[in-house]
């Protein structure tokens, strides 16, 4: 909004305020309120909230009055002198009543499985719908995710995409000049736009996603829900070779500890990488071996077979 001023170019007193201002002074009472009821719920007097934040009492007065335009940095202060989290106090829903939050907290602290059962309760479709007729190759560069894909593919009439394809087409560059271009932040957004791209326009597909897919826990998330997912497996001194046999000496060059490496990132990844449907290990099989085992794989499954109406 623009501000109103007088000829001495000080902001006039009456200037009418738009929706914003009224939003940024609800959020301002709304955090002043939850702050004071915190406090007083715990029994813990100002002063001693003020010495474990380091905000003097007056300020913290202020702020419980919905008078103090409080920082991230200071407020975060405060919900840790109260052991809350700091969303507590400017979502709109109330921590004390609300059962999205209470939900939301349960859902932290289960485990795999019973988040599992909880998604497939509450969504209004099945897992099978959601999946549709997509299937996705994750695990390691190396493994032969896009060999086998493609292969496979062909051998049962399926289209078949590269998730690095499709961000290359659609940033007009090669992946390599995206991440240095656009850092790894901007390279996991363009790989999170491509995957719902492909889930909007394909509901019969091979995919092969990238390596580090998993790092991402919200792509992570969409790509479980919306694919099958088979873990292409390979032991980490076949991973190095193919890499190598590609042409692509990235790996070994001047990095004498690159198979160490290449080790802990499989170890610190296997037990995401293990949240895919099935797994194959190529490990010691030739190409056309290993290809038949995926078509026998995605067929003994049903990944190709119609969803339930």
């Amino acid at each position: 909004m623009a501000e109103i001023t007088n000829f001495r170019g000080e902001v006039a007193a009456n200037a009418p305020k738009d929706s914003l201002d009224l939003e940024v002074e609800d959020l301002m009472q709304r955090v002043g309120m939850r702050v004071r009821k915190a406090r007083e719920l715990k029994g813990v007097p100002r002063r001693v909230v003020s010495e474990r934040s380091g905000v003097s009492p007056r300020y913290l007065a202020q702020l419980e009055a919905g008078e103090g335009n409080i920082s991230i940095g200071l407020l975060q202060r405060v919900a840790s002198a109260l052991d809350h989290r700091i969303e507590w106090f400017v979502g709109q829903d109330d921590p004390w009543t609300s059962d999205a939050l209470r939900i939301a907290d349960l859902f932290r602290a289960a485990t795999a499985e019973k988040r599992q059962a909880a998604m497939e309760a509450l969504s209004t479709h099945s897992p099978a719908q959601l999946r549709a007729r997509r299937i996705c190759l994750i695990g390691l560069r190396g493994a032969g995710k896009s060999t086998l894909g493609a292969m496979a593919g062909q051998m049962l009439h399926t289209p078949f995409l590269e998730l690095n394809i499709e961000i290359e087409e659609h940033a007009g560059m090669p992946v390599a000049e995206v991440v240095a271009l656009y850092g790894q932040e901007g390279y996991r957004e363009l790989e999170s736009q491509a995957l719902s791209r492909i889930i909007a326009t394909h509901d019969t597909v091979v995919l092969a996603a990238a390596g580090g897919i998993v790092a991402e826990p919200d792509t992570f998330k969409t790509l479980l829900a919306h694919f099958h997912t088979i873990w292409i497996q390979a032991r980490p001194e076949e991973h190095m070779s193919r890499v190598r046999n590609q042409g692509d000496t990235r790996p070994m060059a001047g990095n004498p500890e690159a198979m160490e490496q290449l080790r802990s990132i499989l170890k610190s990844r296997e037990a995401l990488y293990e949240q895919a449907e099935a797994q194959l290990d190529t490990t010691g099989k030739a190409l056309h071996a290993s290809a038949e085992e995926l078509v026998d794989l995605i067929r003994a499954r049903g990944f190709l077979d119609e969803p339930p109406a």
